[in-house]
């Protein structure tokens, strides 16, 4: 009873980044206990996922072939029976929409603690120790958990994804859903509005924040976006606002975005915003407050008034900023 399950994610025919990051985490786990790493793929090409999670440090992959996308009756029941069958010590999810949805109800059903969005685990002599992080991520927690099994869900960008090939094991569990206690299916998907860019495509980002304060303002960040021949992007509240259309939007309820440049203009720097926009290879902060979350994880940080930089940067860029 020292074994991991952790439980990939896809969505639309694609692995999402966060399974492998769960493998990382998994592996850590499993080092700790001493036990081995079980990976499980829920519906979809269970085959083509299995291949591409066979990465360094998975012992066994297990398949559950049954429909095509995310269903929580399918994910709880599914995961259920394989941890119990397993007699696993760790349930490991991502701290995800889906993962948010049935690993309570997986929790409830087997009585395993629960502790969610952890951005650092460690485990010893029988004791779970995760971090996890508050007021916008400006205190840090530790909460010990004292009796197995455990459940948590982990935060997508605190792991370094798995590499390399491994030499895994591939199972397909023998399940059979409850059809009765399958209450919903998915019929369709409905992309956002809002144009043709696609923002997790671009390789340089501006994006903005409440701090621009208003709608009007956002002709001097759009001035620099075309000085600089970037891509606008925002937080959630320009989008909530209605000032930018949702496809512009970056975060755990957005778009998860790589770009080679991230200058985030405005943008405190919240664990939901932070979550689509940590893989970024360069990131360029700009706040007037220096105890911003944004400064954690920014690689060059200026602190100061967006309205005193954002010109500075137009003109040198060879651009005009507009007379607000």
């Amino acid at each position: 009873m020292s074994d991991v399950l952790a439980v990939a994610e896809h969505r639309r025919g694609e692995l999402r980044d966060v399974s492998y990051e769960l493998v990382t985490a998994g592996r850590e786990l499993a080092d700790a206990t001493g036990g081995d790493l079980h990976v499980a793929v829920v519906s979809g090409d269970v085959d083509e996922y299995a291949d591409s999670l066979n990465r360094e440090g998975v012992d066994t992959v297990h398949t559950v072939d049954y429909g095509e996308e995310f269903n929580h009756d399918v994910y709880a029941q599914a995961t259920e029976a394989l941890f119990a069958d397993l007699d696993a010590e760790f349930l490991v999810v991502p701290n995800s929409v889906n993962g948010l949805d049935y690993a309570p109800a997986v929790s409830n059903a087997l009585d395993l603690p629960y502790v969610s969005d952890a951005v650092g685990l460690d485990y010893a002599d029988g004791v779970l120790e995760a971090t996890r992080e508050m007021y916008g991520s400006k205190v840090e927690t530790t909460v010990e958990v004292a009796e197995g099994p455990f459940a948590v869900s982990i935060r997508s960008g605190e792991w370094p994804a798995a590499e390399g090939v491994g030499d895994a094991d591939v199972q397909a569990f023998d399940f059979t859903p409850d059809e009765d206690a399958i209450g919903s299916t998915v019929t369709g998907f409905e992309e956002v509005g809002g144009g043709d860019v696609d923002i997790s495509e671009a390789e340089f980002l501006v994006s903005i924040g409440r701090g621009i304060e208003e709608e009007e303002n956002l002709e001097l960040v759009e001035a620099l976006v075309e000085a600089t021949d970037a891509t606008l992007s925002s937080s959630r509240p320009i989008v909530d606002n209605g000032w930018l259309p949702k496809n512009r939007q970056v975060g755990q309820s957005g778009k998860q975005v790589t770009p080679k440049v991230y200058l985030a203009i405005g943008i405190s720097g919240a664990v939901q915003h932070v979550a689509g926009m940590k893989g970024a290879e360069t990131i360029i902060a700009v706040n007037t407050d220096p105890n911003a979350p944004i400064f954690d994880i920014a690689d060059y940080g200026v602190v100061g008034d967006l309205f005193d930089v954002v010109p500075a940067l137009i003109e040198e860029f060879g651009g005009e900023a507009p007379d607000l």
